[in-house]
């Protein structure tokens, strides 16, 4: 089950494009596996996947090459270039 697993997030993260959905793939995979892991449950895993997918795709849009992310007076995030 954790070969699958593993298989299946690897496959995921090299088809992707852009950062961001690598950066799912490989999220929703680490948490696939560590959830199914620390719960040993499918229903673990499923949240894993779900929460470790979130994080990724957060962490995969924010690193775009020459933006950086700010916030304003209010704050707001926004991306910009770095300066």
């Amino acid at each position: 089950m954790k070969k699958i697993v593993i298989a299946v997030a690897m496959i995921g993260a090299l088809a992707s494009c852009t950062p961001a959905e690598r950066g799912t793939a490989i999220g929703a995979g680490t948490g696939a596996i560590v959830g199914g892991a620390a719960t040993n449950s499918w229903r673990g895993a499923a949240v894993g996947a779900a929460v470790g997918g979130v994080a990724g795709n957060l962490i995969g849009r924010s690193q775009r090459h020459g933006y950086c992310i700010y916030r304003d007076r209010h704050g707001r995030r926004f991306e910009a270039r770095c300066r």
